[in-house]
Formats: C-alpha cells, sequence, structure tokens
C-alpha cells in the first residue's frame, strides 16, 4: 500500500507544510526554557489549537509538538523516562486533528536532534543515537503519525543514526538540515553534500531538504544547490519567517505574510515541492502562503538577484559551496561557525 504522503506527492505539484512550533507556542503562554513537549500532557488543548492553526490556515501536512522529544533533551527537564508517552500523545492530538479536517492532511512525526555531539568529535555512539531515535519514532507510530520527519539536523551523523532508526519502525520518513552557517550547517555539510547523503541512503527518504537557517532568501538559495545538482527526491524548503530581531526581551521574526507569500511561491519555482515556514511563521503567514500557492502561475526558476529583491538579502556571500550562482563549485576556504 503506498503510503499517505506519496500519494499526495503524486497527487500534488506543491504541497503547503506548517510554520513554527515554538514561536505560536510562546504567544499561548509557553515560557523561555520550558520543554514544550511536556504541553502534549499538561496543556493539551493548546497543542490542539496549535495543531487546527495550521489546518485552518491551509496546511496539507503539519509536524507534531515533539522536535525535543528525545530522551536526551528530555533529560535536561527530568523527563528523559517521558519520551514513549509525550511522543505518543502528541501525535495522538494531531491525528486528532487530522482526521476532523474536511481534506486529507498529513500528520508527521517531528524528530529533532539530541543536542550532542556524535563520536568522534563528541561523546554521543551511534548505537546510542540509533536507540534514542528509535524510541521517538515508535512512539509517534504508535500515535498515528503518516511519516517520520527528522529537522534541523546539522551533523551527518546524526542524520544517519536517525534514518537507521526509522527504518526499524517501518515507517516512511523525510528529513531536513539546517543551512545557517553562510551556507552550511553549523558542522559543515553542504547542499550538494545533503543531496549526496540522502541518495545512497536505504531506504531513501520521501523527500529531503531545509528547514530554519537564517531567512527566506538563504534557504531558497540553499534550493537552488539541490537543485543544481540534480536532485531527483522531492525538496522541502522550510524557512523562516524572516530574520529575528530582538526588541523589548523578545525575539521577533521581521518576515511579514505578504513576504512569506511571496517566498512561498519563488520557493516552489526553485523546485521544492513541500513549502511551508519555520521560526516565527504563524497562521497569518501559511494562509498568504497558501493563497500564493493557489492564484500564482509557476514562473521561472528564480536567479538569485530576483530572490534578493523580492525577499532581501542574503546573510553571507557564499551559499557554502563556492559559487555565487546557485549551482555548486568546490574551492578551498576555511569553514568558521558563525
Amino acid at each position: 500500500m503506498t503510503d499517505a504522503l506519496s500519494q499526495m506527492l503524486a497527487l500534488n505539484e506543491v504541497i503547503l507544510a506548517d510554520g513554527a512550533t515554538g514561536t505560536n507556542l510562546f504567544n499561548m503562554g509557553l515560557q523561555s526554557g520550558d520543554a514544550p513537549e511536556l504541553w502534549n500532557t499538561d496543556e493539551p488543548d493548546k497543542i490542539t489549537a496549535l495543531y487546527q492553526g495550521s489546518v485552518d490556515a491551509g496546511s496539507d501536512l503539519f509536524l507534531t509538538n515533539t522536535f525535543g522529544g528525545n530522551a536526551a533533551r528530555l533529560k535536561l527537564h527530568q523527563a528523559q523516562k517521558r519520551v514513549a508517552e509525550l511522543n505518543r500523545v502528541g501525535a495522538e492530538l494531531a491525528r486528532n486533528v487530522a482526521d476532523r479536517a474536511d481534506k486529507k492532511v498529513i500528520v508527521a512525526g517531528s524528530v529533532g536532534p539530541t543536542g550532542e555531539i556524535m563520536e568522534p568529535v563528541g561523546p554521543l555512539s551511534h548505537t546510542l543515537a540509533v536507540e534514542m531515535f528509535h524510541e521517538q519514532a515508535d512512539a509517534l507510530k504508535a500515535g498515528g503519525a503518516d511519516v517520520l520527519w527528522v529537522e534541523t539536523i546539522s551533523a551527518p551523523e546524526e542524520f544517519l543514526a536517525a534514518a537507521e532508526a526509522f527504518a526499524l519502525t517501518g515507517l516512511p520518513w523525510c528529513g531536513t538540515m539546517s543551512f545557517d552557517t553562510a551556507g552550511r550547517t553549523m558542522m559543515g555539510v553542504t547542499s550538494a553534500d545533503l543531496v549526496r547523503l540522502v541518495t545512497d541512503l536505504t531506504p531513501p527518504p520521501l523527500a529531503f531538504g531545509a528547514n530554519c537557517g537564517t531567512g527566506a532568501s538563504d534557504i531558497l538559495r540553499t534550493v537552488l544547490g539541490f537543485v543544481a545538482q540534480g536532485a531527483e527526491l522531492p525538496i522541502i524548503c522550510k524557512g523562516n519567517a524572516g530574520i529575528p530581531k530582538y526588541h523589548d526581551g523578545h525575539i521577533h521574526y521581521d518576515g511579514t505574510p505578504e513576504l512569506m507569500g511571496d517566498y512561498a511561491a519563488m520557493a516552489r519555482d526553485a523546485g521544492a515541492r513541500i513549502i511551508g515556514g519555520c521560526c516565527g511563521t504563524t497562521p497569518e503567514h501559511l494562509r498568504h502562503m497558501r493563497e500564493a500557492l493557489d492564484s500564482r502561475p509557476r514562473d521561472d526558476r528564480p536567479t538569485l538577484e530576483q530572490i534578493t529583491q523580492a525577499l532581501g538579502p542574503f546573510s553571507s556571500a557564499s551559499d557554502g559551496t563556492g559559487g555565487d550562482d546557485g549551482a555548486p563549485r568546490r574551492e578551498t576556504r576555511r569553514r568558521r561557525r558563525g
């Protein structure tokens, strides 16, 4: 039987994913430093409202409130023994919302990084990482997730550990990295590197791509990097709603709903098939993204100049691969963390 996401990809040119989790939960009263996953059991009505907001705004797919639901992250809140419960309930709440919708909606089980550095640089072994991801993935499956979705990954070793864990569950999966350091992930992965990584995986993800990062312009440049490598798998693009600004003790993102509508249409034209938002993206942003995708005809693939004219400047001169036109070209350069 074909899985739900593959069916949707076969029937639709583009799929609208959801927006931010943290931003919207902070707007509901979550305090900085608190674990959002604890709200799955402590504030289920608010988590349901989070999910419902995406569906009402037009999303075809939304992620569960389980990004930090692995044992390593939950240990920071003395909740490492609640991995199964918090992930299962997070998925169950999502399943209920999706099943009540008047159209097909995909529930994607969100899996974020462990927060640990993997061997040989750090202490986390591949075996333990697989165990942690598998524990979380099994619970998301039990709660009714259609697909597993690892996101905001920086290290290829962690991406591979998640892929191995997901294979053990038997669910299909998707994966994204965050290219937030001059076009590279924090651990130095380029757009070209990720294309090679997913091409060699068995089973491969249903889709792959980028999320978060440093703004709408930068993530579209990364999407062009995927396309330049001849990526055959569907591409995911979930960019932040502009650039974060610190104001009156809070972080705000400067991307307007209108800008995110432009971003969504340009992401589609650049080659993305699954398009959503990350930090700062509210249901109001999603409504403009839905309208743009539904009403604007497909255009030519945007140039870098067109991207910056519409969405603002890039945060760095390079896309991380040495190219200046979206087509990776190799050159020796010092990697930096910024």
